[in-house]
């Protein structure tokens, strides 16, 4: 029998699997406050955390020190105000029932007083796009709508750090670094490159599957790998309307 696939040897969890913890900071989420409290933090450093592409800004409201991401504008020295009744305007934090639809938001809390667990990668932000009585609608960077608690809070602005892929590794080296402090094995090796004893697609004259990439979804997981139930596969066809 030949070692697991990489698919299983992932599920046990190894060391090459794990982020590293190592240069992590405390969760970055908002300070925990009443439902009618207001605050005003003070921006004293702009720091790095390893495996966060967006830069973290370093916070303190009275005497309490807090850590979140960064949003485009975001300079030391600056003010940042959370609360219900406070001003509107790029970078205070709010609740959704006083932000206005079309507006961009970012670090968006998913139930009440989590401190923010949406919308916090680099570059990314949410749309306000309606109030209903239902809950207030927010469509998301995939394109997704959710409808949120009213009261949940969120950070008027884009998180900084955007384009941060447009600019290439050029060294494999500098692709595993990161990869590495994402907690993601790199290199991959192809199944069709490695043998058929390692890989149910290796082996054969030339880098072929050799089999149907398609399994289904209760197959044995020695033998789930390639396109794991998949709806449909191939390319697309576009049907011609008949005149």
């Amino acid at each position: 029998m030949g070692k697991r696939p990489l698919v299983r040897r992932r599920g046990r969890g190894g060391k090459q699997f794990r982020a590293i913890k190592t240069g992590k900071i405390v969760p970055a989420k908002f300070p925990n406050l009443q439902s009618s409290e207001q605050k005003v933090g003070s921006i004293v450093d702009i720091v790095h955390e390893r495996g966060r592409d967006a830069p973290l800004a370093k916070i303190e409201f009275d005497k309490e020190i807090s850590y979140m991401p960064a949003p485009d504008g975001l300079e030391v020295g600056g003010k940042i105000q959370i609360g219900n009744n406070v001003e509107f305007k790029p970078n205070n934090i709010l609740p959704l029932e006083f932000i206005p639809d079309g507006t961009l938001i970012c670090n968006l809390e998913k139930n009440i007083g989590d401190g923010g667990k949406l919308v916090k990668s680099a570059g990314s932000s949410a749309i306000v796009f309606s109030h209903t009585s239902e809950g207030v609608s927010i469509k998301l960077p995939s394109g997704k709508f959710t409808t949120l608690n009213p009261r949940c809070k969120a950070m008027i602005g884009v998180v900084s750090g955007a384009g941060r892929k447009e600019k290439p590794f050029l060294k494999a080296g500098n692709k595993q670094k990161y990869m590495t402090a994402h907690g993601k094995l790199y290199p991959k090796v192809r199944g069709i490159a490695q043998a058929a004893v390692y890989h149910p697609h290796g082996g054969g004259r030339h880098q072929h599957v050799g089999r149907q990439s398609s399994v289904g979804r209760t197959t044995p997981p020695g033998r789930k790998v390639g396109n794991i139930a998949p709806r449909k596969t191939g390319r697309a066809r576009v049907k011609q309307k008949k005149e």
